[in-house]
């Protein structure tokens, strides 16, 4: 066992079955065991992002950034806030390019990055030293309790907030546990544990087969809910791979998205080391707008990233992917890293873009281009 499957089988020999959420939510998010408490180094093992192949996937959502900026009528201060930041380095790319190429929009930024890990938070300050020491940044370990203008936005976040376990089993909608039975961690089905489950697929018009897995994710209705509330006048934008609920829990689905991510391999393994491998499910980018609703968010539109990232790129035919003084090997090389990010193939399409917002009536957004389907 892994330190932290030590405490939750102590946990569970004291009180009983774990909801699934709980388990998922000490195994990422345990303050000293938890996954993502633990190096950055850890993750790269495990997987990478957007954000780590190469800067001009920040840049290009800078160009997006300063539009939303235009759209609310320039504001002498605009709040952008990431969730999810880690070590800072998507705000570094950002910041430093708004810096150089955008200096108007530079001047009336304020980056906060929120971030659970005090030590990647300590990280991202330090990257973002400079553009803290000019009040440009500032790393925090929650949401900021009012957004009075500004653009809250996260990649690869909503796919690692905790969710619930269901199956139907005869014709019943049953939970599923995490026990402990001569010290492994198994399932086993029990009623419902809150009704805000049965909701959850009610609101959405889900109706799951009979031996049907899927997971509900709570967590991330209230986080949706949460941010309206917080955003006075701006925008949402979630990048993040999952799908509209029709698609998410329909006959390919029959296993559910829930996976474990170790050693960048996936597996349905999700006991194997609590604390050591990342777990994620796939986003429902339906609820998100159903609960984004609720809290005064009007979706803007929903996108591929590829479709996303090449409606930006094409305003300067991707000029922001080069540096000055590069050498064309260079050049060559930043543009494999390119399509590594809007390939069908590749990430382009596995990710999609959500963009919500809220007091805003100015016409669609560039990263938007031809796009009014919702999720």
């Amino acid at each position: 066992m892994t330190p932290l499957a030590e405490l939750l089988a102590d946990r569970i020999r004291r009180f009983g079955p774990l909801t699934f959420a709980d388990y998922m939510r000490e195994c990422l998010y345990h303050p000293v065991q938890g996954y993502y408490s633990k190096a950055e180094s850890k993750r790269f093992a495990d997987y990478y992002t957007s954000v780590d192949v190469h800067p001009v996937f920040g840049r290009l959502l800078a160009r997006q950034f300063v539009e939303m900026w235009e759209n609310l009528g320039r504001p002498a201060e605009l709040m952008l806030v990431e969730a999810g930041a880690g070590v800072g380095r998507c705000a570094v790319h950002v910041l430093d390019f708004c810096e150089a190429q955008l200096p108007a929009f530079y001047d009336a930024l304020r980056y906060v990055a929120v971030e659970r890990s005090a030590s990647r938070r300590e990280q991202a300050t330090i990257r973002s030293e400079r553009h803290a020491a000019t009040g440009r940044f500032a790393a925090s370990a929650e949401i900021p309790a009012r957004i009075p203008v500004g653009c809250f936005f996260s990649n690869e976040l909503v796919d690692a907030l905790p969710v619930h376990r269901v199956t139907v089993d005869g014709s019943a909608l049953k939970e599923i546990l995490v026990a402990l039975r001569e010290e492994n961690f198994v399932d086993v089905l029990a009623p419902l544990s809150t009704c805000a489950i049965s909701e959850y697929f009610a609101v959405q018009g889900i109706a799951l087969g009979e031996g049907q897995h899927a997971e509900a994710g709570l967590e991330a209705c209230d986080w949706i809910s949460e941010i309206g509330r917080r955003l006075e006048r701006g925008y949402v934008l979630t990048i993040d791979y999952g799908h509209p609920a029709a698609d998410l829990f329909d006959d390919h689905h029959m296993r559910g998205t829930l996976l474990a991510y170790q050693n960048h391999r996936a597996s349905e393994d999700f006991y194997a080391a609590p604390g050591e491998q990342d777990l994620t499910a796939h986003v429902n980018f339906t609820a998100l707008e159903a609960w984004g609703k609720r809290a005064g968010l009007e979706t803007a539109g929903f996108t591929s990233q590829t479709a996303f990232l090449l409606a930006l790129g094409q305003e300067n035919e991707f000029a922001d992917l080069y540096d000055a003084g590069q050498t064309e090997a260079d050049r060559t090389r930043a543009r494999l890293q390119l399509k590594t990010l809007i390939h069908p193939e590749g990430m382009g399409e596995r990710f999609q873009v959500l963009i919500q917002q809220k007091g805003v009536t100015v016409p669609q957004l560039t990263g938007l281009a031809g796009i009014s389907r919702r999720a």
